[in-house]
């Protein structure tokens, strides 16, 4: 463990958290390494090792931040409505998913690699912050669609959740992959974020 303060122990996890971020908006995953981490920290690239042991636990640090991040907006929709229609409750959730860009950016990565290359206490933390997630959905349906059954509602989010590992390929094209479509003759129509969220809200719901 690194010596210090708590407080100091936890600003160090954000400063390499935050560096992360940062890289992550121009690099690929692959291509973060911790050494280009640690080149954007304050201090020293070894020092990276007395709180994340590998860029996978670094990522998805990152990773639980945005599902925490998310959750709040949630909780906000749940305290803050007594009553929306399903075009309301979809239209107020899809606002939500799309201002988190980078969430649906690390849902399209491979994060099966992410987690079986962290610790168990880290990956025990972030799976808390992911079933929040989840049981604040269920809460929302429930409160906002009181004729759901216990099996809609299960349905719901056995679609909902792996639904939203696909929303970022599919909203964030390149100009590559937009010839590559075009020269292999695939149509493809240009959706945002909240657009394709929201459609399939509405099938859900």
């Amino acid at each position: 463990m690194p010596k210090g303060s708590p407080e100091l122990t936890a600003a160090r996890k954000e400063e390499i958290v935050n560096a992360c971020e940062k890289l992550y908006k121009t690099m690929s995953f692959k291509d973060i390494t911790l050494k280009e981490i640690g080149n954007v920290t304050s201090f020293t690239r070894t020092s990276i090792y007395n709180y994340f042991q590998t860029k996978e636990e670094i990522f998805l640090a990152l990773f639980e931040r945005e599902y925490v991040r998310w959750n709040k907006d949630l909780q906000s929709i749940l305290n803050g409505n007594e009553k929306l229609g399903r075009e309301q409750l979809a239209d107020k959730i899809a606002s939500s998913i799309s201002k988190r860009e980078q969430l649906l950016k690390l849902l399209a990565m491979n994060n099966y690699d992410m987690e079986s290359n962290s610790r168990p206490e880290l990956l025990t933390s972030f799976k808390v912050a992911y079933g929040e997630s989840i049981r604040i959905m269920i809460s929302l349906l429930k409160k906002f669609c009181p004729d759901k059954s216990e099996d809609d509602i299960s349905d719901f989010v056995y679609v909902f959740f792996p639904f939203m590992f696909g929303i970022y390929p599919y909203t964030a094209v390149t100009d590559k992959q937009r010839k590559a479509m075009d020269e292999a003759h695939v149509g493809f129509t240009y959706h945002t974020v909240y657009d394709i969220t929201k459609n399939c809200l509405l099938r859900l719901l």
